[in-house]
């Protein structure tokens, strides 16, 4: 029986613990996420499969006085630094799945960047926890195309979840099936950005390509990218992004190709 904790939040991280409850020879023996959230979909899929839900803090008091046993972690989309007494109690190691290219993208905004920085591609990636943030060695880096003219942070963020959740279930197979961690690579050089340094990227700056940074950081119900009006923050919205809001069946009179001259409103 290989005991294991999972850590993460979002519905990815439902679906790969749905997953991994299914294992044959699986124990998993504590589940950390969101649970302080109204909606948590992946306290939800513990609590429904009679599974501990733990904060990191009792966690660890567990795992250090040797009350909780754990031969393999895992972390899907987790939002605290994972840290001793766990990353030296896992013969299996501590395994995170980055929803970036690394080693290029540690740590956030690794969708707002790839869309500022005008990429064709992404990945997700799988690695190795060490003491610092997205830096541990790489297990492996899968790419996937993305459209460079439209993507917003959220419909990128769609578009690597199923790749997340097929690397999850790849990587997990083969840590499972293994008595020891798995070949990695180094994972050295790339950049970190900080929750705080993104927030900060989100202002509306002069020089900056305004729809592309609009798109960079649109990601509901997160504050998008903003200018100050009369002393409020607002965030901005392109009439691109604009359309997707609608109620379906909803049309725009006065919607028109870029270039073309507005309706007089007579009609």
């Amino acid at each position: 029986m290989t005991n294991v904790l999972f850590m993460g939040r979002k519905p990815v991280a439902a679906q790969a613990l749905a997953w991994l409850i299914e294992q044959p020879g699986v124990k998993v023996v504590g589940v950390i996420t969101d649970s302080h959230l109204s909606v948590s979909p992946t306290r939800e899929v513990a609590d429904a499969n009679g599974i501990a839900v733990l904060d990191r803090e009792s966690m660890e008091r567990q795992v250090f006085a040797g009350q909780m046993k754990v031969d393999l972690a895992l972390s899907v989309l987790y939002w605290q630094k994972i840290r001793a007494p766990l990353l030296g109690a896992c013969p299996r190691g501590v395994i995170n799945f980055h929803p970036a290219p690394l080693p290029a993208y540690k740590g956030t905004a690794g969708y707002n960047l790839a869309i500022l920085e005008g990429l064709d591609q992404w990945a997700v990636s799988a690695h190795y926890v060490d003491a610092e943030i997205d830096t541990g060695p790489l297990i492996e880096v899968n790419p996937f195309p993305v459209d460079v003219e439209h993507e917003t942070a959220l419909s990128l963020e769609r578009k690597a979840q199923p790749e997340l959740l097929a690397q999850f279930k790849r990587v997990t197979g083969q840590a499972l099936a293994a008595a020891a961690p798995l070949p990695a690579t180094p994972n050295v050089g790339g950049r970190y950005i900080s929750r705080p340094e993104m927030e900060a990227m989100k202002e509306m700056r002069p020089g900056d390509d305004v729809l592309r940074k609009i798109r960079a950081f649109w990601f509901p119900p997160y504050d998008g990218a903003w200018v100050d009006v009369g002393g409020v923050r607002c965030t901005l919205v392109s009439p691109e992004i604009l359309l997707t809001l609608a109620a379906p069946g909803v049309s725009n009179l006065f919607t028109r190709p870029a270039g073309e001259p507005a309706a007089d409103g007579n009609d």
